[in-house]
């Protein structure tokens, strides 16, 4: 079977995995897991004190070049793995499920490429992953009420300051009735300066009624 339909370990190539399984027993035991979801005023949070008014924030998995997540990240955004994902988003939804800090969340809003971008990549990697989450916390998912209205540079290479100057006033929200009232969680790929989900939550933040949790599959620590 595998000779006809190979299916090999994201991580690391093994095919020594069962068929609805993205990683293998080695790549699942080596995630590092960094469980923010049971604590507050965790290395996410902290992040956005002053910046942002947030209920809730948490990260999946810490982030460090060369590693295992990166790998994974790289194959979503780059290689379009879009089942490792889906898969990953999945792991976020368990978390957030059993997790009562992040209770009564009524929206998944993926933080929004910009169009042209979005087009090039052929999706839009923050909206996979609120697939994976929605399919284990049945949170619904609204991909198009937070849009991107301006194109930006890659934050890969500039500095907090810069990275905050390149995102300001990018985003708009499409439809401010839906979200009355509403617990939203703002998902992202990776957060370091949290530069971008700043500018995101706070397009959202006039809305009234309106919280506002953050979740993203790793943090980037300094």
């Amino acid at each position: 079977l595998q000779l006809f339909y190979p299916h090999h370990c994201s991580g690391c190539g093994s095919d020594i995995l069962p068929n609805d399984e993205m990683l293998c027993l080695h790549c699942l035991a080596n995630l590092p897991h960094t469980y923010f979801e049971n604590l507050a005023g965790n290395m996410t949070e902290k992040i956005f004190y002053g910046r942002a008014p947030l209920t809730a924030a948490y990260s999946q998995f810490y982030f460090a070049k060369h590693q295992l997540v990166q790998h994974l990240i790289h194959q979503l955004k780059y290689r379009g793995n879009k089942e490792i994902g889906e898969y990953l988003g999945q792991m976020m939804g368990n978390a957030i499920f059993k997790s009562t800090r992040f209770a009564g969340i009524d929206y998944l809003i993926p933080l929004p490429l910009h169009a042209g971008k979005e087009f090039k990549r052929g999706y839009n990697q923050a909206e996979v992953l609120c697939r994976g989450i929605e399919k284990t916390s049945n949170i619904r998912l609204a991909s198009r009420l937070l849009i991107r209205q301006k194109f930006t540079e890659t934050q890969t290479k500039k500095h907090r300051v810069e990275r905050w100057e390149n995102v300001e006033d990018s985003f708009a929200v499409n439809d401010e009735t839906v979200l009355q009232n509403k617990h939203i969680l703002l998902v992202d790929d990776v957060v370091t300066t949290g530069a971008t989900l700043e500018s995101g939550a706070n397009a959202l933040r006039h809305i009234p009624g309106i919280r506002i949790s953050i979740g993203t599959l790793a943090i980037a620590p300094k």
